[in-house]
């Protein structure tokens, strides 16, 4: 009877372990958002606050092993508000921060070797755009509408980034 209780609970505990533990197979959309939500929470959603890419592009040097690409989309409407590090899957990964109007966009650059959720997906309320331009994929991340995120990403891939 101990023998069979322990045997049951090491197959709960190895059971849990997998499920929760930190091979978490949580769907890389679903951790953007939730990067997304944290940001929104807080006093501010950067760490880098600047609407000038020569300073956005330079402060993530030293802090990851690349800095994204930095695109200037005023002239389409989405203004450069700065950037911020997000932990995605334990790895420190760097996000660009857009605004249109009242509406934050959280662009996230990740190794394009992710697996790629879907395109376009909607989740709790927020749009979810992904491409992948070479070897990085990019994450949109808004509650503003799908066809002005569509265009947000349409301008970044167009536009032309920082040297």
């Amino acid at each position: 009877m101990a023998a069979s209780a322990a045997v049951a609970f090491a197959a709960g505990s190895i059971a849990t372990f997998v499920a929760l533990g930190p091979g978490s197979h949580e769907p890389v959309s679903e951790l953007l958002v939730a990067s997304h939500e944290r940001a929104l929470m807080a006093s501010q959603p950067i760490d880098v606050a600047s609407s000038d890419r020569h300073t956005v592009k330079p402060w993530f040097n030293g802090k990851l092993p690349q800095s994204p690409r930095v695109v200037d989309l005023t002239a389409q409407g989405f203004s450069l508000v700065g950037g911020r590090i997000d932990v995605i899957n334990l790895m420190p990964v760097p996000t660009l921060v857009y605004r249109i109007r009242q509406h934050v966009i959280s662009l996230t650059a990740l190794p394009a070797s992710r697996r790629a959720d879907a395109p376009f997906r909607a989740i709790d309320g927020y749009n979810v755009v992904e491409w992948t331009d070479g070897p990085v994929a990019y994450w949109a991340v808004s509650d503003v509408a799908a066809p002005e995120l569509e265009n947000f990403a349409k301008a970044f891939r167009a536009g032309d980034a920082e040297p």
